[in-house]
């Protein structure tokens, strides 16, 4: 049980992607205490393994990994609440940042490569490429995306087999993981525990300083975690890019006419905390298949040129009442198409739930848009910290992000009608069923257009769904500078997906890891030698 008060060196907010690897890193040679708010991965150590990932996701229970809310886009969505964070949830691919996401970022590269090794020395394997996710990637490869590049943690054009967090036995390995690294000596990991603000220190003639953090536990009891009176020690936030922008209006810093709303005390205006907030469109193709199919999550990925990432999984569970959801709209799609002579298709219109059983005999194919130009924001809904924000990512606000979805989804139907997925697909249903299958899924509150399975266009925006690889509100250089200290105060930083002015790579998961490990490095060196310099 965590005492009323306490001390530390480093106190973390979010026992997240980055939060973990930040804190094993920091107890090499601090004190660090990680405030999380959610249990543990490892009470029920095969819940997150693969055959799980959409039950995970749909869990509506209070102790679920995931917390669900819909943005006001009326769009479906998560946020995580478990230690490990999203790499608990998610569906496990791993691959690196593009060279141009770091050079933005201006991070080392010499420390980035060491920092990424860190991370996959622990949690990274090479995926299976068994029959249907090769018959994809053959049926990529075919429909122009090329070259094949085979197996690489890289970012590079063309279509490749990355990285995965799942092992050979399909056991999830997490950023928790990461705290194997960590001295035992110097770190406190609190779980259930919800920080309401961070406490700060305000002088006339000096720059505000963070002094520590007031959090509830499980059962409601207020703690006081407090810096130690070393002036190098910091809070730093890592909840993401919910949570961090949330938290930091909580306790003060944000647009002041906001603040000011809830009766919040405002310690610093800051307008653009909550701003730029950025989700990558999702769109997606499910497909029945004659042949049985493997349990696969994302295995490899096809990118584009033009902005847009092709990946996939096959043979997945859902719950029942999505299954029921995705049989009916199936039987509405099959009794419009003329019977097949195939005896399993005739099953298949008869009963459409057997070609879903406990899980699906077929594929969901993911087309996702890269650096979308259209961004929303983060307002507070209230001032209880366990409550979702309320947020808009005006998705498709700028017309060549919707062209980039036109684009990808054209293409992934090229792979889907592809002569190396022939064996995948049924020959009876048309690029046209397909669209439609999606069209009459509750997939999100948006309304639907008559044309939506006609236009690509309307397809598009009507379907929209999301990837969960939402960043942004508190921007670099907008609420952080190079180094992640937010502008203005003292002792305070944020590490984690808020601060990223584009999603890295195909996945984010393994930069976001990489940079818990990097800055880490980083503020210790600051801490006992000074500013960490580039060679």
């Amino acid at each position: 049980m965590a005492p009323e008060v306490s001390f530390y060196d480093y106190i973390i907010i979010g026992g997240g992607t980055a939060g973990c690897p930040l804190a094993a890193t920091l107890s090499e040679s601090a004190n660090v205490l990680v405030l999380e708010r959610g249990g543990s991965p490892y009470e029920n150590p095969s819940k997150p393994d693969k055959g799980n990932f959409f039950p995970n996701l749909l869990d509506v229970s209070p102790s679920s990994y995931a917390q669900e809310f819909t943005s006001e886009d009326g769009v479906y969505n998560a946020r995580a609440r478990v230690l490990g964070g999203g790499s608990v949830i998610n569906a496990g691919f791993y691959s690196r940042a593009e060279p141009e996401f770091l050079k933005q970022a201006g991070l080392n590269e010499a420390l980035v490569n060491y920092s990424y090794q860190w991370v996959e020395k622990k949690i990274a394997f090479e995926p299976p490429m068994l029959q249907w996710q090769s018959a994809l990637r053959d049926g990529l490869l075919e429909a122009g995306v090329l070259p094949n590049n085979g197996f690489t943690f890289d970012h590079i054009y063309g279509t490749k087999i990355g990285g995965t967090i799942f092992d050979g036995d399909d056991h999830r390995h997490t950023a928790a993981d990461l705290l194997e690294y960590a001295n035992p000596y110097r770190i406190k990991v609190y779980l259930h525990a919800t920080v309401e603000k961070i406490i700060f220190e305000t002088k006339v003639f000096s720059r505000t300083r963070a002094q520590g953090v007031v959090f509830e536990d499980e059962l409601g009891k207020k703690h006081w975690a407090l810096l130690t009176k070393d002036y190098k020690s910091e809070v730093i936030l890592s909840a993401g890019a919910l949570g961090s922008p949330q938290l930091l209006m909580l306790s003060g810093i944000g647009p002041s006419q906001q603040l000011k709303k809830f009766g919040i005390r405002v310690v610093m205006d800051q307008p653009m905390v909550g701003q730029g907030l950025v989700d990558n469109p999702l769109n997606v193709l499910l497909v029945p298949s004659p042949s049985p199919v493997e349990l696969s999550l994302v295995s490899f990925v096809g990118i584009t040129r033009f902005g847009s990432y092709i990946e996939a999984c096959s043979g997945i569970s859902f719950t029942p009442s999505w299954s029921r959801n995705v049989a009916k709209a199936l039987a509405a799609i099959l009794n419009q198409t003329e019977q097949s002579s195939t005896k399993m298709f005739q099953e298949g219109i008869l009963n459409p739930e057997s070609l879903l059983d406990t899980r699906v005999r077929g594929g969901i194919i993911f087309e996702k848009v890269k650096d979308p130009i259209s961004s929303g924001y983060l307002e507070l809904r209230n001032m209880n910290p366990r409550d979702n924000p309320k947020v808009t990512f005006n998705y498709f606000q700028a017309p060549e992000d919707l062209m980039k979805c036109v684009h990808g989804v054209k293409i992934a139907i090229d792979a889907v009608y592809s002569k190396s997925f022939s064996n995948f697909r049924y020959e009876i249903l048309s690029a046209k069923a397909l669209l439609e299958l999606i069209v009459n899924l509750p997939l999100n509150q948006r309304p639907r257009h008559l044309t939506s399975a006609f236009s690509l266009e309307k397809f598009c925006m009507d379907t929209v769904m999301t990837i969960w690889h939402y960043h942004g509100g508190c921007r670099l250089g907008k609420v952080v500078d190079r180094d992640y200290k937010v502008l203005g105060v003292e002792a305070l930083r944020i590490v984690d997906g808020s601060t990223f002015t584009s999603s890295p790579g195909t996945n984010p998961q393994a930069t976001v890891m990489m940079l818990g490990r990097y800055m880490g490095l980083k503020i210790l060196q600051e801490r006992y030698f000074g500013k960490y310099r580039k060679k």
